[in-house]
């Protein structure tokens, strides 16, 4: 929400059904987006680190893919192979899917399809954000 016309449309109770949201950074350089997420106060909100989901362990994916949803980070043109491994594991527990793909004005078209293509297949929503507070905005109506 970032202006009182967008907030009208905001529903003002919280969600009749507690469900836990794991935002999951598929590469390094979007740590620093959660750990700006995690200074915040959520309330059924875990976020894990590229360090992480990078050791590919079995454990931590079978704990990244138990909760209501999963909205992966990954900037364009990184790699975000990481979300074939995440995303096999929530399909296969019927677990919703989301991926932020962050871009700047720099950003080349062709890097941007680079990692479209990586989170596409494994993803039920994909939002391409210039804005790193969109991903606030978004997922705070998740919730």
């Amino acid at each position: 929400m970032r202006s009182a016309g967008e907030a009208r449309f905001r529903v003002p109770a919280p969600a009749s059904v507690a469900r836990v949201v794991n935002v999951v950074a598929l590469e390094p350089s979007c740590d620093d987006v959660l750990v700006r997420l995690s200074e915040r106060s959520w309330k059924g909100v875990r976020v894990f680190p590229a360090a992480a989901v990078a050791s590919r362990n079995r454990e931590l994916v079978e704990t990244i893919s138990s909760g209501d949803l999963v909205v992966m980070v990954a900037t364009a043109g990184a790699d975000a192979s990481a979300a074939g491994g995440i995303g096999r594991a929530c399909s296969d527990r019927r677990v919703h899917t989301a991926a932020f793909v962050l871009r700047d004005g720099s950003t080349a078209d062709e890097a941007l399809s680079r990692t479209l293509a990586q989170v596409r297949p494994w993803s039920l929503m994909v939002v391409i954000a210039g804005d790193v507070g969109y991903v606030e905005d978004i997922l705070r109506s998740f919730r």
